[in-house]
């Protein structure tokens, strides 16, 4: 089963996939989709979806998993990164794929074993769970935290074999 993990942000968009074999998890890739450069909103999602659909369809991921936003005090980029995280829960859907969506204390919860874990604490456990990992940045580590705390959660709620079920379905029908 492979999961994608996605922290979803305006400018930086972490992105993280891991294999998941019985009780065996593997890392395969992760990164950052950015879109600086631009003032214009409608351009950034634009490029925001570009990205995150190249990596959906060059690594065929069979579930995803998108991390909730928190509100701040600042309406209009909690607004903006609510249109982000739009892009990171369209991109999966569009491919077919179930998503789980997960409160950032409870994947931190879930990673580091506390739910106010610092960044540098999810990073450890990421590196500690994925050994020999290279992450591209914060970002991407909080992606491959998702994608770990999916992975988590689906197996033991049986989600991940409904998820390999229905991707294995859609393969077959896109085989005849």
């Amino acid at each position: 089963m492979r999961v994608l993990g996605i922290d979803p942000g305006l400018r930086m968009m972490g992105w993280g996939i891991i294999d998941v074999a019985g009780t065996r998890i593997s890392h395969v890739a992760n990164g950052v989709c950015r879109s600086e450069g631009s003032d214009d909103l409608a351009t950034r999602l634009l490029c925001l979806h570009e990205q995150l659909t190249d990596v959906v369809a060059r690594f065929a991921p069979n579930t995803a998993a998108v991390e909730h936003t928190f509100v701040n005090k600042d309406s209009a980029g909690t607004l903006k990164l609510g249109q982000a995280r739009a892009i990171a829960l369209l991109v999966p859907a569009q491919a077919g794929l179930d998503v789980g969506e997960y409160a950032p204390n409870q994947v931190k919860k879930t990673v580091v074993g506390v739910g106010h874990a610092a960044k540098q604490q999810i990073d450890h456990m990421v590196r500690l769970q994925l050994p020999g990992v290279d992450i591209s940045g914060p970002d991407a580590a909080d992606a491959l935290a998702i994608a770990l705390c999916h992975a988590h959660h689906a197996r033991s709620s049986g989600r991940l074999e409904a998820a390999l079920r229905k991707s294995e379905a859609r393969s077959a029908r896109g085989a005849a």
